[in-house]
């Protein structure tokens, strides 16, 4: 490990973007959902178009149809605070976690430590490179843990990249000690089969359970081919992290055959990713439940037991969603949101030739009780602002905005820009704020925007892939009660109880 340390608003109109919509087929054929969910993993970055779609990009920003590059945008009742430029991890930055005055961004490189006490000029503590994507993070206590899922030649921060067919591969979850926030240490490695590409949390009050997703993009993978229908369940015991280590590996999607029992996908289910585990798991510990976003397949499983999570219910869309990628709950847990990753995050699907279903957030109301609950599909979210043919942009990682009595949600969506929407009508939900910013290019489909997009105490913080971390101001009666809420950490995969 090395630690390093150093200190105009308009009018949108939709329209032009729809022209392109065979580049756009050109770009989901070149990135199909089921191999790359996330960029990084095969990035995107740098595909020419067309010199007749650049002339449509440009002809766009020249009428006011989308930003500028460059350009920022936003709705009335949202202000751009700030924005910290990357800087010594010049990889893909990737998800967020929160504790007290600090935020944690993860980066394809490591990780950085943000002091917020003032949301306006947010201050380095730290930054630590230990390359290995996706470095998803989480905080728990004076623990931070790291997802490498890419093959390593070792567990330690100054490891390298290997093919995955060696048998020194390694990929799986790191283990920090951040007491003294300056100066994180790394303390413990689980490797874990498949690797980790997202973990979450389940805290208790003597240990942290950790629930390890990791799936199959390739044959190349020896450690991940089908059945992979699980996820592993890591065992840290606060006082001693060192012990941490894996207690099961829970099967998700029992069935019979080489496949397992999950979403068999393509060619069964054209367009549709095949189940060879799960993309991201969110829990809601105050009601033992969680949400998997498992590739072909949506499931609700109840936790009372962390150690054997146990499947309630499950759900494909055959028709619009290619990719589960993530969930949120409500507050009341009678709702789960989940999100299609149409393209990978590394294609332009936001436009009026893919429409408003497909990669898009699905909306679930959970009827019935105990283990007899169902999810029951209601509408799909999507941001009604098209993109440009060269901006990446489909529904990403969000979180709850606490207000009581309502369901209110931020969410990134890459160069689709951060978008707030109310939900509390499951049927007809509606966005009532956002910000973005222009293509990064007009030539070429490069990628970038928000990864993470979430609220904490008072204020939307999100990690850009390539433009670094900005923090936003909300202001609007709607979601101005949330002000009030005030947490001492925030997973958001690992939802609170916001009114406890």
């Amino acid at each position: 490990m090395i630690l390093l340390t150093n200190p105009r608003t308009r009018h949108r109109r939709l329209g032009v973007v729809a022209a392109a919509a065979g580049l756009l087929a050109a770009l989901l054929t070149a990135v199909p959902a089921a191999a790359t969910p996330d960029p990084g993993d095969a990035p995107a970055a740098g595909k020419e178009v067309s010199t007749s779609v650049e002339a449509q990009v440009r002809a766009a920003i020249a009428q006011d149809e989308i930003p500028a590059p460059g350009e920022a945008v936003h709705s009335a009742n949202i202000e751009h605070l700030v924005n910290i430029p990357k800087d010594v991890l010049p990889g893909t930055n990737s998800d967020l976690a929160f504790q007290g005055k600090y935020a944690f961004a993860g980066n394809y490189d490591g990780f950085r430590v943000f002091d917020i006490s003032n949301p306006k000029a947010p201050k380095t503590v730290a930054q630590v490179l230990c390359p290995g994507s996706q470095n998803d993070i989480s905080v728990s206590g004076n623990l931070l843990f790291l997802s490498t899922d890419s093959s390593r030649s070792d567990s330690s921060c100054n490891s390298t990249t290997q093919p995955a067919t060696e048998k020194s591969s390694w990929e799986g979850m790191k283990v920090f000690d951040i007491s003294d926030k300056a100066n994180p240490k790394y303390v413990a490695a689980v490797e874990t089969a498949c690797g980790s590409h997202t973990h979450t949390l389940v805290p208790e009050r003597k240990n942290v359970y950790l629930y390890v997703s990791s799936y199959s993009p390739s044959a190349t993978y020896p450690d991940c081919q089908p059945p992979h229908d699980g996820i592993s369940v890591i065992k840290v015991p606060r006082s001693a992290p060192e012990k941490a280590a894996i207690v099961n590996f829970p099967v998700l999607f029992p069935g019979e055959g080489p496949d397992g029992g999950g979403n068999p996908g393509s060619p069964t289910n054209p367009g549709v990713s095949k189940t060879t585990g799960c993309h991201d798991i969110t829990v809601l510990p105050s009601k033992d439940l969680a949400a998997g976003a498992c590739m072909g397949d949506g499931i609700l499983f109840s936790i009372k037991d962390p150690e054997r999570p146990k499947v309630i219910d499950r759900v494909q869309d055959n028709v619009n969603f290619a990719f589960w990628h993530s969930a949120t709950f409500n507050q009341r847990a009678d709702k789960v949101v989940f999100t299609d990753e149409l393209g990978g995050g590394g294609a332009a699907t936001c436009n009026a030739e893919i429409g408003p279903n497909r990669g898009a957030d699905g909306i679930y109301d959970i009827v019935g009780r105990g283990d007899h609950r169902k999810l029951v599909f209601r509408s799909y979210y999507k941001i009604p602002r098209h993109q440009a043919a060269t901006e990446n942009c489909v529904a990403h990682n969000g979180s709850l905005i606490p207000v009581k009595g309502k369901d209110l949600m931020v969410q990134a969506w890459y160069q689709g820009g951060v978008s707030v929407w109310d939900f509390t009508n499951s049927s007809k939900p509606k966005e009532i704020a956002y910000f973005e910013r222009g293509p990064l290019t007009t030539d070429a489909l490069t990628v970038g925007g928000s990864w993470s997009a979430y609220y904490y105490n008072g204020y939307i913080y999100s990690n850009d892939i390539a433009k670094g971390f900005d923090v936003l101001k909300l202001s609007d009666r709607r979601t101005d009660p949330a002000k009030r809420v005030r947490l001492g950490e925030l997973n958001v995969q690992t939802q609170p109880d916001y009114f406890d």
